[in-house]
């Protein structure tokens, strides 16, 4: 039975100690049919009180949202509670895993606070934004309508803010059991290990069949995860932006290993500044909560153009080093085909500090392909002679052995072993600590 907490304090939220999936979480509902869920002064406290619970007891929080904003009649007070929510909701960040539902409109200030969770579940019908169409009419003369600008389709392809969509409220709260499962209560324990009867040895030729002949053929990712997986389970977040970096969770030998994976069925796999944000965002969340990460490469690197790089490719991408370099959890990088130039490093290469560097027999580790350094070296050549070269460089350069002699690569491995060596590897990791140098916090790039 739910524990409600300050109980007869009015306005829309209300505050409960619920049980979910046998697990304690506070739970704060914003309830949008009292005066559309405005946010009096009153309610933010209540929000802020929820946030303050969670991380005094270190139980997670969640949050259901539908508000359109702060109550105007309030005035000064409603966006003064608005910041005292703000600030507890922060204060919760990196401590105890914080879940937003997003059950009806969340607009203004209510929009910003998912911001500043950890994971955000939209229903169908519900949409966020901090300038309605109303205002975005008035300052570009664009006409768009709530589910244009906002809506849960919007957030789940674009913006990147929906973790994932559902339906209704109900299967938001069954999703958020199952989100929480692989995580712990809070950043003082580890995941759950959850007992399989899926052998940790087993063996997975398949996901070596899965690659294609030809190294410029495409297959999805996700079905290499689902070989490698506690009985094929893989929970994909953020699938639908920046398709071509697949971030999720799943469960190895019955331990819970949050995974990162360059996605060749989506511009080939290679990196832009979503697919940097997407990914560094999960690692810095996974590193929060204790949770090991393990890196399936095949990238041929960044995506070129002058639209990224006006658009700041190199801050953008330096977030994607920042979180690998930075996360202390246990980490497994796995180079399943091609890793070139600047995204070999950024993608937890060796130098990055990983615990644990693989790569199976057809891996190309390179400063480029072959066709890349032909059309450098050898761009006055004839064909015969560009052919040649890259035949030779081929031969040379793109294979894992080079690597592994100078130590980057830890292993050359068969792909049928690919599982019993990760089972392994995160039991010999759980005990893992790093002792981190006194500072008050890094410089993010932003």
């Amino acid at each position: 039975m739910p524990i409600g907490l300050r109980t007869r304090v009015p306005g829309a939220v209300t505050i409960e100690v619920e049980f979910v999936g046998g697990r304690a979480v506070v739970l704060a509902t914003v309830d949008g049919s009292e005066r559309k869920g405005a946010l009096t002064s009153v309610a933010a406290e209540q929000l802020a009180a929820a946030a303050h619970a969670a991380r005094e007891r270190r139980i997670p929080l969640v949050a259901s949202i539908a508000s359109s904003g702060a109550d105007i009649v309030e005035g000064m007070s409603a966006l003064h509670g608005w910041g005292v929510a703000a600030q507890a909701l922060a204060s919760c960040s990196g401590i105890v895993p914080t879940v937003m539902i997003v059950a009806g409109p969340a607009v203004s200030g209510p929009a910003l606070l998912l911001g500043l969770a950890d994971h955000v579940i939209f229903t169908e019908d519900s949409y966020a934004f901090v300038s309605g169409p109303t205002m975005v009419a008035e300052f570009t003369g664009e006409q768009l309508d709530n589910a244009k600008l906002g809506g849960s389709a919007t957030h789940a392809r674009a913006s990147g803010v929906a973790t994932a969509v559902v339906r209704t409220p109900a299967e938001a709260l069954d999703l958020v059991e199952y989100l929480l499962s692989f995580y712990p209560d809070s950043t003082n324990e580890l995941p759950p290990v959850v007992p399989t009867d899926d052998p940790a040895h087993r063996l997975t030729p398949e996901a070596g069949d899965l690659l294609p002949i030809l190294s410029t053929g495409s297959y999805d990712v996700r079905d290499i995860v689902r070989v490698l997986a506690d009985d094929g389970e893989f929970f994909e977040l953020r699938a639908g932006w920046a398709p071509n970096m697949v971030t999720g969770l799943a469960r190895i030998g019955g331990r819970s290993v949050g995974v990162v994976a360059n996605q060749p069925v989506a511009i080939a796999g290679t990196l832009d500044i979503p697919a940097s944000q997407k990914a560094a965002r999960f690692v810095a969340t996974c590193d929060a909560f204790n949770q090991p990460i393990l890196t399936l490469v095949d990238t041929p690197g960044f995506y070129p153009g002058k639209d990224l790089e006006w658009r700041g490719m190199i801050r953008h991408g330096a977030q994607l080093v920042y979180a690998y370099a930075t996360a202390s959890v246990p980490r497994i990088c796995l180079i399943l085909r091609k890793s070139y130039g600047g995204a070999y490093i950024v993608m937890d290469s060796k130098r990055m500090g990983n615990d644990l560097c693989l790569a199976w027999p057809g891996a190309e580790l390179a400063v480029m392909g072959a066709g890349q350094a032909a059309a450098i070296l050898q761009r006055r050549a004839s064909p015969e002679a560009r052919a040649a070269f890259e035949a030779d460089y081929s031969e040379r350069l793109l294979n894992p052995y080079i690597a592994a002699d100078r130590g980057l690569v830890d292993a050359v491995i068969e792909p049928a072993d690919s599982r019993s060596i990760i089972a392994d590897a995160l039991m010999l990791l759980e005990s893992k600590r790093e002792l981190l140098g006194a500072r008050k916090h890094g410089n993010t790039p932003l």
